[in-house]
């Protein structure tokens, strides 16, 4: 006789990028082993009414900074995943500018065991790849990371950006191994020029954040990692994509046949350049929210796969720090990570695009990015027991104080929403149900670097094919 199985969900409406289907869903241990009809279910222990509600792949936020360790006044590992957790996120990829940066092997099994003890959600984290790190990069992928980070430009924790000769070579080591290599695309001497002409104009209002860094700076970006990934071969992945003018290069790239990536985040799809006078200082972020003309294209550039994810640049921080009058003394960045499922799917409710596509987005597409999937992003039978059980009707209105993020400070603060994150599974275990989170949870995130798969990455262009051309044509080297 078949041994019961742990919890069969019933009721719930579950959401692929193909099909919204009624169906039930079987789960032993951490793992989903049927999805079909009710009466077709194994005997379970435990049934759990989902009646009501659409059964979402929890969603991987593949951008976060959860500032542990070194800013845990801003937030840690704990306060982060429990924001995942109401906001449907299952996985979070953390950002690796902490104290200490995350540039070598030591550092990163030391943040290893710092996640691991408080996460409620899986994680992975990022390592830095600069100009001082190319030679850490074995060390660094044997303790375990999900994937690479190098800032072009500067941001928060002032990592030094590397040069482009280095950038080549860091791609050319990265390249083998199949990792991705995440971009903070902004081109950094443009945007030190503009600031220090800005600073010295006497300007420190909010806009001035915007005019130091124009959008040429992450076109210029996007364009320059293009051309060195398809040169070596290297997986990118372009962060937070604010401007109309950067899908023109990763359309360009996309179609050379370079393995390029990007997200965008509700921030850019959302708010303009007439939000900075409502949220000074709290709305500054790197790169800045941009004109509201650049809204509509990114939409489009979500919808026809030129944009492959929503993620969030999840960057907390205290009021103190959003509040200053000086702009450039603003920290940059706000919480994100529980708001954008809700943000994302009002637009759902309001008819701009389908809950399949929002699934794609959210999920399906990271997980398949990151050599996740079908372990990840999926609802079927061997994949992880990750849902996000949605009241896709519930209206309701965001309020900073209730985020459970230290940071209770952001741009989205009394904005009305249509669609809320009721219940939230991890592995076969709630983590937030019913609106609050499961305190024994703290500790039941896992790295999820050990499932992943990347494929052998194959360069377009190397210097031993230009050498094998000139062995198979000796006049070409005379």
């Amino acid at each position: 006789m078949n041994e019961p199985v742990d919890l069969v969900i019933h009721g719930g409406r579950i959401v692929s990028p193909e099909t919204v289907i009624e169906a039930s869903i079987a789960i032993r241990g951490e793992t989903i082993v049927a999805v079909g009809a009710p009466d077709a279910m194994p005997e379970a222990k435990e049934t759990f009414d989902a009646t009501g509600l659409h059964i979402l792949p929890g969603a991987i936020d593949v951008h976060v900074h959860f500032r542990d360790p070194g800013y845990t006044h801003k937030e840690d590992f704990e306060s982060g995943t429990a924001a995942a957790a109401f906001g449907g996120v299952t996985t979070v990829f953390d950002m690796p500018n902490t104290i200490p940066t995350v540039a070598d092997g030591e550092t990163l099994k030391a943040k290893h065991a710092i996640a691991a003890s408080k996460a409620h959600v899986d994680y992975g984290l990022y390592a830095v790849l600069g100009e001082d790190t190319i030679d850490k990069v074995p060390e660094l992928i044997e303790a375990g990371i999900i994937g690479f980070k190098c800032y072009m430009g500067n941001t928060f924790g002032r990592i030094p950006t590397p040069s482009t000769g280095a950038m080549l070579e860091a791609f050319e080591v990265v390249a083998p191994t199949g990792k991705r290599i995440s971009l903070h695309a902004e081109t950094n001497s443009v945007m030190e020029r503009r600031q220090k002409r800005l600073t010295e104009s006497g300007r420190t209002d909010p806009l001035a954040h915007l005019a130091s860094r124009p959008a040429v700076v992450a076109v210029e970006a996007v364009a320059r990692a293009a051309i060195l990934a398809e040169w070596t071969g290297a997986r990118i992945h372009i962060l937070h994509i604010s401007s109309a003018a950067e899908l023109g290069p990763l359309r360009d790239a996309k179609a050379r046949g370079v393995d390029i990536t990007g997200e965008t985040c509700p921030h850019y799809l959302m708010l303009g350049e007439a939000d900075y006078a409502r949220c000074r200082g709290i709305i500054r972020v790197n790169p800045p929210v941009r004109e509201s003309v650049n809204n509509e294209p990114l939409w489009a550039g979500l919808l026809d796969g030129t944009i492959d994810m929503i993620a969030t640049d999840h960057a907390p921080h205290t009021p103190e720090e959003k509040t200053r009058a000086d702009i450039w003394s603003v920290d940059c960045g706000f919480p994100g990570v529980e708001t954008q499922m809700p943000l994302m799917l009002t637009e759902v409710a309001a008819g701009r695009y389908d809950i399949r596509d929002y699934v794609r987005w959210s999920a399906v597409n990271p997980a398949k990015v990151w050599g996740l999937y079908p372990k990840k992003g999926a609802i079927l039978p061997g994949a992880d027991a990750d849902f996000a059980f949605v009241d896709l009707d519930h209206a309701w209105t965001l309020r900073d104080a209730d985020l459970q993020s230290r940071s209770k400070i952001s741009p989205w603060d009394g904005r009305k929403v249509v669609g809320l994150p009721r219940h939230t599974m991890v592995r076969g275990r709630f983590v937030m149900k019913d609106r609050a989170l499961v305190t024994d949870t703290k500790g039941h995130g896992r790295s999820v670097h050990a499932i992943q798969q990347m494929p052998e990455a194959r360069p377009l262009h190397t210097d031993e094919t230009l050498s094998a051309v000139i062995a198979d044509r000796p006049e070409v080297a005379a």
